[in-house]
């Protein structure tokens, strides 16, 4: 039996990458993918930083199933730097990457099944930084801090958590010396540590977590790396 038959799943951005990969899970599963994304796709291309856009998705949503049991919130926001990055594109990555998971949310949440769960995707740079990575740093912090504030406002309705990846290199290539060193685990993430956690957190054997975010990244930010640790060495 399939663990998710006929059960309607949205997720957005998910034409390429760790989108596509739960996407691809999920329908292994038996269930029924709803995407947005601004590549072109076989449901619904769209911006989902434009609030017009996300409602008259959700209306196809609605149109097509009358129902959600499950919202993924996947989109990456832009990635730019304080030195280059404009007003006008901070505003969008903070509407792709943070805004368009909460209107999502509003829009459907007379519509969720019983049982149903929302995951939103982070990252592992909601607690740690490169230089010039502003844009992208505060949308994934937001949507890591909207999570247990859904979790609160919906509770007895829908479980919502988040998923922070570390780096998860989505052509699977096998990295080898200080790449796969400075990781505890070994080795560079790839799609499916992050489409199995996924699939897990919208089971019923996840049912008592709720407001939870779950880093992974193999153990990086764990890990404190001096000069000549794993392989690096200051240049």
């Amino acid at each position: 039996m399939k663990r998710f038959k006929d059960k309607v799943v949205v997720i957005t951005g998910a034409a390429q990458g760790i989108g596509k990969c739960i996407a691809d899970e999920f329908k292994k599963e038996g269930a029924h993918i709803c995407m947005i994304d601004i590549q072109q796709n076989d449901y619904f291309q769209g911006d989902i930083s434009d609030k017009d856009t996300l409602e008259r998705f959700v209306k196809k949503v609605i149109d097509d199933y009358g129902h959600v049991d499950f919202l993924i919130n996947n989109a990456a926001p832009l990635f730019k730097g304080i030195s280059e990055c404009t007003y006008e594109e901070f505003v969008y990555a903070l509407n792709t990457g943070v805004t368009a998971a909460f209107y999502l949310t509003k829009l459907l949440q007379n519509y969720f099944n019983e049982g149903a769960c929302i995951i939103n995707i982070s990252s592992s740079r909601d607690r740690m930084s490169q230089p010039q990575s502003e844009s992208y740093t505060a949308a994934k912090g937001g949507i890591h801090a909207l999570t247990h504030a859904l979790a609160v406002s919906l509770s007895n309705k829908v479980r919502v958590n988040s998923i922070s990846p570390g780096w998860i290199d989505t052509n699977y290539t096998l990295y080898k010396g200080a790449d796969a060193l400075q990781h505890p685990a070994g080795r560079v993430g790839n799609p499916l540590d992050i489409s199995n956690m996924v699939l897990f957190l919208c089971s019923d054997q996840a049912s008592f977590i709720t407001g939870e975010n779950i880093c992974i990244d193999g153990g990086m930010t764990k890990q404190m790396i001096y000069h000549n640790d794993y392989g690096w060495s200051l240049q």
